[in-house]
């Protein structure tokens, strides 16, 4: 990367608040990544909800009866 050259404490000025901010935008993004993290971490999300319990339930209730008849 080649170095900036700056001709007044204005343009450093701005250049400090671009990055301040860029900076507190990734620091958002983060902090917003981890929560979606966590909340797919969630059992109830990990096993498809509710729903997705009771299909799994339902699923292998009906294959112990199927595996029990053979």
């Amino acid at each position: 990367m080649i170095p900036k050259k700056y001709t007044s404490f204005e343009q450093i000025d701005q250049d400090l608040k671009i990055l301040k901010l860029q900076q507190e935008i990734e620091r958002e993004n983060l902090k917003m990544q981890v929560q979606i993290t966590k909340s797919n971490l969630y059992p109830s999300n990990l096993l498809g909800g509710f729903s997705g319990i009771l299909q799994k339930l339902t699923l292998s209730m009906v294959a112990k009866k199927l595996m029990k008849k053979f």
